[in-house]
């Protein structure tokens, strides 16, 4: 379909909308959640609401890590990917602004690194209350290192991503938010306490934006797009039931894989084109 086609069609705009949308409430409800101290409160919010998102607003990616994860292997076309992507983002913005402002402490909603605190000394004096240090600790735990906490994100969004593909593909093998929203909370409780588990570079950039705080928030990007690219690579060209060279030739040529699938016995995941045709996800994720 060519562009100004498809810039005039109905779906290409509800799909765009069920995406920011989608992104908002996941975030909202993440972000809502992380009031709470520690990860589970956040964990399993995020899993409740991706386990909901896809039979609420047609399987929305709601996540940039996945969506770029499309776009390379081909299944998403270039227009709808970029205008997902600034979707999703707009969506993140609007959540952490809204939660920035019922919540009492902005710092609840940034994703942070949680490495070793070094004690920082203060050059100028404060006043100190009864029994203090006067030390400012960078971070809230000492539970890993900034590599450490890049790897838990690749890691964590990998396994979504898996399951984003698995069942897109398979949909009628069992429900398909039982298992995404399994994925998010489950990556949500391992990632959390060395990067917060966020999975999704939109709910990362959304507090980002709204707090002003970018501490290591690198990390939130080239942690789950990798990890969503293998996974959805691994996925569609390796363990799908229609992987082949041939598919995996014709992605990487940049050229349609649809007609490599028609050939197969067994197609893999449906193109994306409809408005229910991407896989669903969160992020917590934040999905996170």
């Amino acid at each position: 379909m060519a562009i100004r086609e498809e810039l005039r069609s109905a779906c290409f705009w509800r799909a765009v909308l069920a995406e920011a949308l989608a992104t908002l409430i996941f975030v909202g409800v993440v972000l809502g959640a992380s009031a709470t101290p520690g990860p589970l409160a956040p964990a399993l919010a995020g899993g409740l609401a991706a386990a909901a998102l896809p039979h609420t607003l047609g399987a929305p990616q709601a996540n940039p890590a996945l969506t770029l994860a499309l776009l390379c292997t081909r299944k998403l076309s270039a227009l709808r990917g970029a205008a997902g992507l600034l979707a999703q983002c707009t969506g993140a913005v609007l959540a952490s602004a809204a939660a920035r402002s019922a919540l009492p402490d902005d710092a609840s909603l940034v994703t942070r690194v949680s490495v070793p605190p070094v004690p920082v000394p203060i050059p100028v004096p404060i006043p100190v209350p009864a029994g203090a240090e006067a030390w400012l600790w960078l971070q809230v735990s000492a539970a890993g290192t900034v590599g450490q906490a890049w790897g838990w994100e690749t890691f964590a969004t990998f396994q979504l991503a898996l399951a984003a593909f698995a069942t897109a593909n398979n949909r009628a093998a069992g429900p398909t938010g039982l298992a995404l929203g399994s994925a998010v909370a489950a990556g949500a409780l391992a990632a959390g306490p060395f990067s917060g588990g966020s999975m999704n570079p939109a709910r990362s950039l959304g507090p980002a934006i709204v707090t002003g705080i970018w501490d290591d928030h690198w990390v939130y990007w080239l942690g789950p797009v990798p990890g969503a690219v293998l996974a959805a690579f691994s996925y569609e060209f390796v363990f799908a039931p229609g992987a082949s060279r041939e598919k995996l030739g014709a992605c990487l040529a940049c050229r349609d894989v649809a007609p490599v699938e028609a050939t197969s016995p067994t197609p893999s995941s449906p193109s994306t084109a409809p408005p229910r045709g991407p896989p669903p996800t969160q992020q917590g994720q934040d999905a996170a």
